[in-house]
């Protein structure tokens, strides 16, 4: 997607090293357009448990390269497949809600023979890097396809008015290596002349809306408006909003939807209003064996300093300020599980899908076996 006119993915291999996995640092955005690099599998580590990159699509690929990084690594006398899985238990637990990222390092893991050579594992891991990288992007861009069908028909009825979509947190080609997967459809339907709008959610109490979501629609040039969190039912209310896109981490196979919290309030408001909800995910995103997302799915707390203080910038310093009182104590979920019932369908790389069991298990009947 671009940047400043320059089409950049959110993760890649250093063109001159291959050493090295460069990435955009998302901590520093909108303030700052920074590229790291990342030559160990702890640099992989620290950059998805900081939220140097996130998404679940994104840090499922992270992952994937963190495992080649580990290869690359691998001493002399080591057991290689040894330092491998030790370094995947470290990568899986660094962010737990996503299952993309066990997905990616265990699919890796699985394809190597138990007496491969290092050079062999360092070949493996590197080539089903790139493929988990490749099937992501592909991933988005159909789901942007099918996605874009149904912006097309709202816009039909419509006659030319913007079709007005609120979406939740950050699921942007920036937590997805590209196209994203809540924002695919939007991006091919504004690239084909289909007049959209973006409410975007802030999305405390890291703002990814409002600092990731709101960059990466204004470089593309898609109209948006950064709302509170809470706006989100007044707008519905009042006809404001004709769809709603979210992104997931982890959705069950009956169809609970695990996202950024507030998502499930963003669905019952929607239900309230009468107004479609739909979840925008790939296959990697789905955890066939689980069925209860609420009881179910691990819910990551992370630090209360995310609540507690808010970080922006001022006279190009970037400076982080106390909000709350000193001694408040703050809990910060970083989840919530939106149930079947309240979505309208997934939006898959397969095509649309009914958020119940029987529809899932016949659109991924291959990946249930």
């Amino acid at each position: 997607m671009n940047v400043q006119g320059k089409s950049y993915q959110s993760i890649w291999i250093h063109p001159e090293d291959k050493g090295i996995v460069q990435i955009i640092n998302q901590q520093l955005l909108p303030f700052r357009f920074e590229i790291i690099n990342l030559s160990h599998p702890d640099d992989i580590i620290f950059a998805i448990k900081e939220m140097q990159v996130r998404g679940a699509p994104l840090i499922g690929a992270a992952g994937a390269l963190g495992l080649y990084l580990a290869s690359l690594h691998i001493k002399p006398g080591q057991n290689g497949m040894s330092v491998l899985k030790h370094t995947a238990e470290k990568i899986i637990t660094s962010r737990p809600t996503a299952v993309n990222l066990a997905f990616a390092v265990n699919e890796i893991v699985k394809e190597i023979p138990p007496k491969a050579s290092v050079r062999e594992i360092q070949e493996i891991t590197f080539r089903k890097a790139l493929e988990r990288m490749e099937k992501e992007r592909e991933y988005c861009r159909k789901i942007g396809e099918h996605g874009l069908a149904l912006i097309a028909d709202i816009a039909e009825k419509k006659a030319g008015e913007p079709v007005n979509i609120l979406t939740h947190c950050n699921a942007g080609w920036l937590a997805c290596i590209d196209y994203g997967t809540a924002t695919a459809p939007i991006y091919l339907a504004y690239n084909k002349g289909i007049k959209v709008h973006v409410w975007v959610d802030e999305t405390r109490p890291r703002n990814q809306g409002s600092k990731l979501t709101a960059w990466e629609l204004g470089q593309h040039g898609v109209p948006h408006t950064i709302i509170t969190d809470n706006a989100g039912g007044h707008l519905m209310q009042h006809g404001k909003v004709d769809m709603v896109i979210v992104g997931s981490d982890r959705t069950t196979l009956r169809g609970d939807a695990a996202n950024k919290i507030g998502t499930y309030l963003k669905a019952l408001a929607a239900r309230d209003n009468n107004i479609p909800f739909f979840v925008a995910l790939p296959s990697s995103s789905f955890d066939f064996s689980i069925e209860d997302g609420i009881r179910e799915i691990p819910i990551e707390k992370r630090s209360s300093r995310e609540i507690t203080h808010i970080q922006g910038q001022y006279r190009d310093e970037l400076l982080e300020v106390s909000i709350t009182p000193e001694h408040s104590p703050a809990e910060n979920y970083g989840f919530d599980v939106t149930p079947a019932r309240l979505i309208t369908a997934f939006i898959t790389e397969r095509g649309i899908c009914q958020p119940d069991k029987k529809s899932i298990s016949r659109m991924f009947a291959d990946l249930l076996k």
